[in-house]
């Protein structure tokens, strides 16, 4: 049904391809990020941002998923919902990625790498929320 509203079937429209390149960065990003996360610091506690690189993939997955949602559903009222929730998550995802920046690492040149990819999609998703 995406077909009828200018979007090809899900995955073919741009918005989907960098839903998806913006899973691959956050995995990546989390891969790189965990194994310095993960040791325990001088006072023996673990790093409080450690559980952000995972809320990152679970959302950048979620944003997928919602948006293969909103172009395959057939009610208007159903799309807005889903639309809204890309959204939401977007925004999530950009606050988290904002967070990170505070760890001590050299994953911080990945971050702002998300960061700008997700004003990318931010610009996409305006347009592709008309389209719907």
């Amino acid at each position: 049904m995406s077909y009828l509203y200018g979007y090809g079937a899900g995955r073919s429209s741009k918005i989907y391809r960098k839903a998806e390149e913006i899973r691959k960065i956050s995995r990546r990003i989390s891969d790189y990020l965990m194994p310095e996360m993960a040791s325990l610091n001088e006072s023996g506690l673990e790093d409080k941002y450690i559980y952000q690189t995972g809320d990152i993939i679970r959302y950048s997955n979620s944003l997928v998923a919602h948006i293969s949602k909103a172009e395959t559903e057939a009610l208007q009222d159903s799309r807005m919902r889903y639309a809204a929730l890309v959204s939401r998550i977007t925004d999530r995802i950009y606050l988290y990625s904002e967070s990170l920046e505070k760890v001590n690492s050299n994953g911080k040149d990945f971050l702002k790498m998300l960061q700008k990819e997700l004003r990318k999609f931010q610009r996409l998703q305006a347009s592709w929320r008309l389209g719907l």
